[in-house]
């Protein structure tokens, strides 16, 4: 495939294998970063950041944000509620699902971690790519995602 910036071939298994593998080093990275000063791991932060940004959002919204399937989103937030910093509430319109929200104790975990986050990717990130660099490869990736997310690609079936 030829490159839509360099003119060049691009080598898409490549491609895919450094995506991978830039993603699993970060996510382990971030990983021992937030286990070290917050007793937390990325994922539990990524799902402690989502319901603080979407209160009263479902399991199911879960799932369908981060691309998992129902029953591994709902594990997850058992082990949220059983930490106490998530609780599930009925949900007045649909007695099969619940709401989530954060406890006050998830809240003040997440307000405290994004730093560590946020430090963490800034240090990770831009000790290897300059600003320009990192805009041109976050505009390709939200163009990418969007892609795949608008045509259901990827989205787990249960």
């Amino acid at each position: 495939m030829e490159g839509k910036s360099t003119g060049g071939p691009v080598d898409l298994p490549v491609l895919f294998s450094d995506l991978v593998r830039c993603e699993t080093r970060l996510y382990n990275a971030l990983n021992d970063r937030l286990r070290e000063r917050h007793g937390i791991v990325t994922s539990q932060f990524e799902a402690l950041r989502y319901l603080r940004e979407h209160p009263g959002a479902r399991v199911a919204d879960l799932a369908a944000e981060f691309a998992i399937g129902i029953g591994a989103t709902s594990k997850s937030v058992d082990r949220l509620e059983k930490q106490g910093w998530a609780v599930r509430q009925p949900n007045p319109s649909d007695r099969r699902s619940s709401l989530l929200t954060l406890t006050d104790d998830g809240s003040r975990l997440v307000d405290a971690a994004e730093e560590t986050f946020g430090d963490a990717l800034a240090e990770l990130i831009g000790d290897a790519l300059d600003g320009s660099s990192v805009a041109a490869v976050a505009r390709a990736l939200a163009t990418l995602r969007s892609a795949l997310e608008d045509n259901r690609i990827g989205a787990p079936t249960g």
